[in-house]
Parts: structure tokens; sequence; C-alpha cells
């Protein structure tokens, strides 16, 4: 089955509204950053994100942010993005701060089909606050909850036309947990082959997880925080 659409417009086509969208990425790597340009323009509205963190002013998922897109987010990490703070601070958007590795089991979970987990991460802190504790061999843990969504942009290096997924090194990081969690898993990736070309071996995402396939047209791969050596 050929998962390959021609365009990032045709891939994002049915995201509307209120849509709940998983975004792969870390910082600015391996995010899905021509499908973020795409629904920019698109203007959707009223967007709830789930991602590692929010990009940077001016790029990936701040580009959504400074076009007034989204209602809420569910993220881990914030420091990169000025408007974000500021929004927060301000009360104009909804943030959900989660411990990272808490972040990806919740994703993970919501992928395998498991709709809650108990761990130890957040107990006595913020993060506990209205939320199940219980005791396991004399240690108490917090009950979490799967998290999936109605679609989840993700990032990878190589696709066949069946949809079999390959990553490129740290590029790899959210994108193939949210590709399992989503009812549509849209991927941009940087070269499509034949089915057949990839060794099963080195599949990462299987096909039956992604729904569409489409070949960015430009891929900047800006650097969050260049740090060289004086």
């Amino acid at each position: 089955m050929n998962k390959v659409v021609n365009s990032v417009e045709e891939a994002i086509a049915d995201i509307s509204d209120g849509a709940t969208i998983m975004l792969g990425g870390f910082g600015l790597c391996g995010i899905p950053e021509n499908l973020i340009a795409a629904l920019v323009n698109r203007r959707v509205r009223e967007l709830h994100t789930i991602s590692n963190n929010m990009g940077v002013d001016g790029f990936g998922m701040g580009l959504m942010l400074e076009a007034g897109m989204i209602a809420s987010h569910i993220g881990s990490y914030v420091g990169e993005n000025k408007l974000l703070e500021e929004l927060v601070i301000a009360g104009k958007l909804k943030v959900t701060l989660i411990p990272q590795g808490t972040l990806a089991e919740r994703i993970r979970a919501g992928g395998a089909g498991i709709p809650a987990f108990f761990t130890p991460t957040g107990v006595g802190t913020i993060v506990a606050e209205g939320k199940e504790v219980r005791e396991f061999n004399g240690r108490a843990y917090l009950m979490e909850q799967a998290l999936t969504a109605d679609f989840a942009l993700i990032k990878a290096w190589k696709a066949d036309r069946m949809g079999n997924l390959v990553y490129r090194k740290t590029a790899r990081n959210f994108n193939p947990i949210m590709a399992t969690a989503a009812r549509c898993t849209i991927a941009e990736v940087e070269e499509v082959i034949e089915a057949g070309s990839i060794d099963p071996d080195l599949v990462i995402t299987p096909g039956i997880y992604v729904n569409r396939i489409v070949k960015g047209a430009l891929f900047e791969k800006r650097i969050e925080r260049r740090t060289i050596q004086k």
C-alpha cells in the first residue's frame, strides 16, 4: 500500500480546530519542520499540543505559538521560548509540565494500550497533586495516565512507500513512541525509497503505525543553542 502523499499541505489537510497533536523532536533535533510550517499556513486554531518542548522563538513550534494556534500544551521543558514564558505568566496559555521520563512513558503507554502506570518520579512534589499514590515494597508511587492524540506529526530519515521508518541517530528521540500513540500518524522524511529497500532489522517504526508519508522540501536543521570554543 502506497502511503506517500504529494505535499505537506495534503498530508495535514484533515487537521481541524481543537485537535490534539503530538509533535516529535527534542529541542530542534528531529522536529517535523515542514509539517509545522504547513500547519501554520493553514492557521488551524485551539490546538492541544504534546511535545517535549515548544521549540524556540521564530522556529519550529515557536511559529505555532506566535500564530496563536495553541490552546494548551503538555511537555517537559519550556526554557528556550520567551513568548511561551510570557503567555504562561500572563495566564493566557495552559501549560502542563511533566518530568521528561514520565512524559516519554505516558506516550509509550498510550501506544501500547496501557491506560495508566505507577512511577516514583514526582512523589512528594507539586507533580503529585491530585494523583493517586500507592505503596509498593515500602516505596510510594504516583499513578500516571497514558497520553494519546488525534494526530502525530513526526520526523524520520528514510521511509519506504509502505510507511516503514528509519531514524537518524539522536533525531530518533520522541518520534517512534509518538508514532504509535495517535489515531493518525504523519511522517515527514528526507528520503522515500521503494518497498523492500530497507533491511527489516533497521526498521524502527513499522508501517502499520504510519498513515501518511511526505518528503520534506527543505530542512533547515537549525542548531538550538550554538556553543563554540573561544
